[in-house]
């Protein structure tokens, strides 16, 4: 597995806990000292559990050997980041590139290379094309095998899938046989609990994941504007969402009004999405709207927050409950709490935050003024607003009449709905939430 981060970590723990032998290689030496030190560095529940199981099983290394970790194995996943490439929007694809030179000069034994990095359309052919430039003797196949893992439920979704989607070169002459067999073996264990196992091209399986995210992240925007007009008519939106969801055809998943969509996945394949698609000449108008539309929502959801105070932060204290992108996860990219805090901050706002697991990795995103506070009471104590930004389970149970105790003022902007409005208002708090009356 190339790569230590979220998706290599957590595909090659639950891999070794398969009873597969699983060599994780990375580069960043803080990163893998942690790593071999038996520390996660990143948030995930019950990771640390399953690594530490797996490592002290012997099924699962850490090193930053490629030559050594790739010689033995039949399967070499490439799982570095993809991030958008800043200018244009395009997965930067460098890492990638990289991982496979590098193990094409490694290589001994036939393996089968398979991206699980979310890469464009075509990078599987790339990738194979540039492993025979290095290495024309190899005998090797090339194969996309995208994730669909959420931060917070990670590992369920590994062990427990909707569907694991696997592509490999229809077109290679003589078939890739092979390359199938290898790939069912290592996901035998799911095939024993029936889960779906689909076979496709490689320039499919790759198009599935950003397909997959985008339409969620369409969704998760139709409920936000949805939301909006709610407030506008007098409508409930968790009833529209509860009415409309329980249509099989639609569903009831992701459809929870918001600050924007955040995260590692959501934006960059949304962007990167766009970018393909225009590149193909075919171009995507829905996900180009679904893109700006989060975009403004993450600017309007400031102002908001400055009008339910009168039109006017200067000199307000204002807590704040979450910073991540949602809970679950120590992950702060593009979470919405960037711009809406520098825009507060900017008004003249003081802000006092709290988040379970984010703060840390929210310091270097946020504005330097941000005090950090040690739980969610200390947060609200003596704020004139508190604003609910991510939806941890630890704020829906806090006390409202603890909260009217110790705040300076009574306004609260709840932006992910996790309390009631009548019963905060029957406390005399100026309770706002989000597409609720």
């Amino acid at each position: 597995m190339i790569g230590g981060g979220y998706v290599g970590l957590v595909s090659g723990a639950c891999f070794a806990e398969f009873g597969t032998d699983v060599a994780i290689v990375e580069t960043d030496p803080v990163r893998l000292a942690a790593l071999r030190d038996g520390r996660i560095p990143i948030y995930e529940p019950g990771l640390d559990k399953l690594v530490a199981d797996n490592v002290a099983a012997g099924r699962l290394t850490f090193g930053d050997d490629i030559e050594q970790a790739v010689q033995a194995a039949e399967v070499i996943f490439i799982a570095v980041g993809t991030p958008s490439r800043r200018g244009d929007g395009h997965a930067d694809l460098r890492y990638v590139y990289a991982a496979a030179e590098q193990i094409a000069k490694s290589m001994k034994n036939y393996a089968v290379v398979v991206t699980k990095s979310t890469v464009p359309v075509g990078t599987g052919r790339q990738v194979a094309e540039l492993i025979r430039r290095v290495r024309p003797e190899l005998d090797f196949d090339v194969a996309s095998n995208p994730e669909f893992l959420r931060e917070g439920n990670a590992i369920g979704d590994f062990m427990r899938p909707d569907r694991v989607v696997i592509g490999t070169d229809t077109t290679k002459p003589g078939g890739t046989g092979r390359a199938m067999e290898i790939m069912r073996q290592l996901y035998r264990p799911l095939y024993l609990i029936e889960a779906p196992v689909l076979f496709t091209s490689l320039e499919t399986a790759e198009l599935v994941k950003y397909a997959s995210n985008s339409f969620l992240a369409m969704k998760v925007t139709f409920i936000n504007e949805i939301a909006d007009l709610c407030e506008r008519v007098g409508a409930e939106v968790h009833d529209v969402a509860r009415g409309i969801g329980l249509d099989n055809r639609i569903g009831r998943k992701f459809l929870h009004p918001g600050p924007g969509f955040g995260g590692s996945c959501f934006p960059k394949d949304t962007l990167a999405l766009v970018r393909i698609a225009q590149d193909a000449g075919s171009p995507m108008r829905l996900i180009e709207t679904t893109v700006d539309i989060n975009d403004q929502r993450k600017i309007h959801m400031a102002e908001r927050v400055i009008a339910a105070n009168g039109g006017s932060v200067a000199n307000t204290t204002i807590g704040v409950l979450g910073l991540t992108f949602k809970h679950q996860t120590d992950d702060m990219r593009e979470a919405s709490s960037i711009p809406i805090l520098h825009r507060l901050a900017r008004e003249g706002a003081h802000l006092r935050a709290f988040d379970p697991a984010g703060m840390q990795s929210a310091r270097p995103l946020l504005p330097e003024t941000v005090h950090y506070c040690e739980d969610a009471l200390d947060a609200a104590t003596g704020a004139d607003i508190l604003l609910v930004l991510t939806e941890w389970n630890e704020f829906r149970a806090l006390s409202p009449e603890r909260l009217r105790k110790l705040m300076k003022g009574n306004v609260i902007v709840d932006l992910r709905n996790i309390w009631e409005p009548r019963a905060m208002r029957d406390l005399g708090f100026r309770y706002q939430s989000v597409g609720r009356l």
